[in-house]
């Protein structure tokens, strides 16, 4: 009798542990189902349709999500964070842009994660559990507005909303393969949703069509903000390129491709954004003499990162320093640092920041004028892998922000492009216009989009079929940039040994070249790289060691610079420009190098 009793036990535990496991199971398909892109779901309907012959609302039909941000009537706004939840009250209105959008016919269906108090552009949030990125579920889905994405790139919802400050509708989309828009700063009411950086913030949208992502703005957007006309000047910026992880041409020739295509290769243009800067950016100049007194030159877009990083971390101080004080939340370490930091930051330096935030407004303006697109990588990186070291490194956080804070400085209008994949991870690109032509942007990608997505396809396929013939055709490009060397165009000769590098990216005497021009042309750090590629290539490039010392010269590298050019002799041990610099170096600078 005590045996069955025993047994009945056992069939009872095992019973009660099967529940338990295919509970967690059920509670696990669930969070796959959406891919933890959601907090929160909720139902906000719109209107009825008016009666004929009116037309339907401009958004019947569409479904969307509003990042944890957004105020809803009823609802809290978490903010990323469980302790702000605790300590806020229901909102008692509607932030005005989700009414805009709900009144033209479109049904919000809930709110998604954001990180921490929508301060990081990573995507992961140990509270709330990181979103799934469901185009490659082993990497970040970028952040801050990570589950906005996430929801777009599942097919959960048609578009979505988020608020980019300094990347937070860009590069989730770039990094979840969706089309994301950041507004001109202004063009959107910020009304009903939570600051982050007052002057940085924009109200952004994600969507998968861009007929959808265009909807949505001629609803949201008001008519002053551009009209319709076609692009008569796409700028290519070079350096930026120069930054991406991936091959270069992987990303330039599919726009470069697409462009000529509907617009003449007479619209593109080459820009090295870096010498443009430094000329219509002059308190650019002052602020890197207060920070580096002066000693090493650093390149105008990397001191634009830090720009843009100060201003974000001094404001979102601003905003929110008493509620931090008041509750004390737990909070990321990297995130309690930079708080303390940006105390010791005077405000001299603040408003020499917001001298720099207006000066490259016109500066933009300036180079796109009403018809212009500068192109640039939207990250220089790929995805970076869940929980890895990647994201943390100096040089992801430099290049990441070096190409966000274009548009987020300027205020311009920016959209990120879907290009497919490389290495089984989502690339993108992305399109720049001037502030408030935001519907001339709109209407460029329209007209572009389907294109684009064909140029990836077909580089993808050619690359893996198109070797042999493309050496010849490098040397071609490569004596057509060094025609236009001679003749001083060094622009133009940059772009032709681009081209030879894009046909083959193994000759260290493209990039050699290509570093001359870069000289000539003052942009001593990509000259610097360039001859890096080179060195790496050909380890007897007597040319490369040669202008990498001019390059680290000029950015006062001397050390470095002394000793390519003692290698350059030992190369060719005759050659006078190695010894007279290695000499004039030596004696300026005697004292250890």
């Amino acid at each position: 009798m005590a045996s069955n009793s025993a047994n009945l036990w056992v069939l009872l535990g095992l019973g009660l542990a099967g529940i338990l496991l295919m509970t967690k199971k059920f509670k696990k398909s669930i969070v796959r189902q959406d891919f933890g892109a959601f907090i929160e779901k909720l139902l906000l309907v719109p209107p009825p349709q008016p009666p004929p012959p009116k037309a339907p609302h401009p958004l019947t039909a569409l479904t969307f999500a509003v990042s944890d941000l957004f105020e809803i009537e009823g609802y809290v706004s978490g903010f990323g964070h469980p302790e702000w939840a605790k300590t806020h009250q229901a909102a008692s209105r509607t932030s005005l842009v989700v009414s805009t959008l709900v009144d033209g016919g479109a049904t919000c269906v809930g709110k998604t994660v954001i990180d921490e108090l929508a301060y990081s552009i990573h995507g992961e949030n140990k509270h709330y559990g990181t979103p799934i990125n469901p185009v490659v579920p082993a990497r970040v889905p970028g952040g801050s507005c990570s589950g906005a994405a996430v929801a777009v790139a599942a097919n959960l919802v048609d578009f979505s909303l988020g608020v980019d400050t300094v990347g937070g509708v860009r590069v989730p989309a770039g990094f979840c393969g969706v089309i994301g828009f950041r507004p001109s700063y202004g063009a959107i009411s910020k009304t009903g949703v939570l600051p982050v950086s007052a002057s940085l913030d924009t109200v952004g949208w994600f969507a998968k069509d861009p007929n959808i992502l265009r909807r949505v703005g001629h609803v949201l957007l008001q008519p002053a903000f551009g009209g319709q006309h076609s692009p008569r000047q796409i700028i290519m910026a070079e350096d930026c390129f120069q930054l991406l992880k991936i091959p270069v041409d992987r990303v330039a020739q599919v726009v470069v491709n697409s462009t000529e295509k509907h617009f003449g290769r007479q619209v593109l243009k080459h820009e090295i954004l870096d010498v443009y800067l430094n000329s219509k950016v002059p308190s650019l100049k002052e602020f890197h003499n207060k920070k580096k007194n002066g000693d090493v030159k650093t390149s105008s877009i990397r001191l634009l990162a830090h720009v843009m990083q100060l201003l974000h971390r001094y404001e979102f101080r601003s905003n929110h320093e008493e509620w931090i004080n008041t509750e004390k939340p737990i909070l990321e370490p990297d995130f309690s640092a930079q708080m303390n930091e940006i105390m010791k930051i005077s405000e001299a330096e603040i408003e020499l920041c917001k001298s720099i935030r207006e000066e490259m407004r016109l500066a933009i303006n300036s180079l796109l004028k009403d018809d212009g697109i500068l192109v640039v990588p939207t990250m220089a990186y790929l995805p970076p892998k869940l929980d890895g070291k990647e994201i943390l490194s100096e040089e992801y956080q430099s290049s990441s922000f070096s190409l966000l804070s274009i548009a987020s400085l300027s205020g311009c209008c920016q959209v990120t492009v879907p290009l497919g994949y490389y290495d089984k991870c989502p690339v993108s690109v992305s399109l720049i216009a001037r502030h408030g032509n935001d519907r001339f942007l709109l209407d460029t990608l329209q007209t572009m989009y389907a294109s684009l997505q064909e140029q990836a396809e077909t580089h993808v396929k050619s690359k893996s079929r198109n070797t042999d013939s493309g050496e010849n055709s490098a040397e071609m490009a490569k004596e057509k940039g060094n025609q236009a060397f001679k003749e001083k165009q060094w622009k133009k000769a940059i772009s032709y040994y681009n081209e030879a590098i894009k046909l083959n990216d193994k000759n260290a005497t493209y990039y050699s070249n290509r570093a001359a021009a870069y000289l000539e042309l003052g942009s001593f750090h990509q000259a610097e790289a360039d001859c890096s590629k080179a060195i790496n290539l050909d380890k007897k490039n007597v040319k490369a060691y040669l202008r990498r010392g001019t390059a680290r010269e000029m950015l006062g590298y001397y050390k470095d610079a002394i000793e390519d050019f003692k290698y350059a002799l030992v190369l060719e041990p005759t050659n006078k420009r190695a010894s007279l610099s290695a000499e004039r170096l030596r004696k300026v600078f005697p004292v250890g190098y």
